[in-house]
């Protein structure tokens, strides 16, 4: 009797061709690095189609990519002198501590009315971009109280975000930033890189203990997007202010539609 052959499910997954995740890594590195966020909204979808992943580890590969990339374009902001750094410094203070308030939220809260109430939000933020240009002026947050105060509550909002709805701090400091606090369209963007490193580097630590991260994958998609950052942030300076408040205005505008896809899926599944 012949011996049975092996089991087509025991199989190890296909691993992902380098060339996808580089294609992955250079679209999240040129978002990166030209609107100063963290380009998980390009790289988690694409890793999802292009790489076969699940939600859960795609977005685990892409916050690692995130470390060396959101460094990279860091320093192209820091040495055209394009970032505040105590702005930075209070907002990862209060990301931490937010983080960690909305993990703790997703386990007990019901999502849905937060999920659109935040949907809603990214679009009346884009309509304000999209209606007025942004101011390139280069002033600092002034060291008082009430604005550092505010920093800390702008990184609070920022952790809880991020914990409930999986969406990167970039889409909430940038436009923050430039509403609230007056920073202009560049230091904006600067900052909020420079904000998101220890928030990114304690998530991917968290990540890579619980076993969620393909290192493969995380090391080719970060190298592409680190190189692919820097052409990024090169453009942010050549492109006219008002032209990049209409482009961030359609990225908040896709991240609206991508939630509001999650949002469809996870009410019917409920529904199920």
């Amino acid at each position: 009797m012949p011996t049975p052959g092996p089991d087509p499910a025991d199989a190890a997954p296909a691993r992902p061709a380098a060339w996808r995740l580089a294609v992955v890594g250079v679209l999240g590195g040129l978002l990166s690095g030209l609107f100063g966020v963290g380009g998980g909204i390009v790289m988690v979808p694409l890793l999802m189609l292009l790489a076969g992943m699940d939600q859960r580890r795609a977005s685990a590969a892409s916050l690692a990519a995130i470390v060396p990339t959101a460094v990279a374009g860091s320093i192209a902001y820091l040495v055209n002198g394009q970032v505040d750094l105590v702005a930075a410094g209070l907002v990862a203070v209060g990301g931490i501590a937010g983080g960690w308030i909305g993990a703790t939220l997703l386990a007990r809260l019901p999502l849905e009315w937060l999920r659109w109430m935040f949907i809603a939000l990214l679009v009346v933020v884009a309509v304000r971009l999209a209606l007025g240009t942004p101011d390139r002026a280069a002033d600092p947050v002034p060291l008082e109280p009430g604005p550092a105060l505010g920093l800390v509550a702008l990184g609070l909002v920022v952790g809880i975000a991020s914990g409930l709805f999986g969406v990167g701090g970039g889409l909430i400091m940038v436009p923050a930033f430039m509403t609230i606090f007056g920073l202009g369209d560049l230091i904006a963007r600067g900052t909020s890189l420079v904000a998101m490193i220890p928030t990114a580097v304690s998530g991917s630590a968290k990540n890579l203990r619980g076993g969620l991260v393909d290192l493969r994958v995380a090391l080719v998609v970060g190298i592409a997007a680190t190189v692919a950052s820097l052409p990024g942030v090169a453009l942010a300076f050549l492109i006219p202010p008002a032209v990049g408040g209409w482009l961030f205005a359609a990225l908040l505008v896709a991240a609206a539609a991508q939630l509001s896809v999650r949002a469809v899926r996870a009410r019917r599944a409920g529904a199920a």
